[in-house]
């Protein structure tokens, strides 16, 4: 789960661009560009609509980095519990 203390938020992964980076629509409404730092590129692979938890920089809120990745699986028990913003709940 996001930890708000840290200003993380969920997003949904719209669009692929390359070089690390993606297109993600965060759970408060804006369009950011993320960021896929290399320790968790190596480890798992992020497709366009995967539930991502990411966190905004401080000092250019339209950009992000990502901090984790939900399986299928995950991001569908979750919608069940209710734990996902009905903004990004496409599961």
């Amino acid at each position: 789960m996001p930890n708000i203390k840290n200003h993380e938020i969920f997003g949904i992964a719209d669009q692929l661009l390359g070089a690390s980076r993606i297109k993600i629509m965060c759970a408060d409404g804006k369009s950011r560009l993320g960021r896929i730092p290399g320790k968790l590129k190596k480890r798992m692979w992020i497709r366009e609509g995967d539930l991502v938890i990411i966190k905004p920089w401080d000092f250019q809120n339209e950009k992000a980095d990502v901090v984790w990745r939900y399986t299928k699986t995950q991001a569908i028990y979750l919608s069940r519990k209710n734990m996902i913003p009905s903004v990004i709940n496409v599961f």
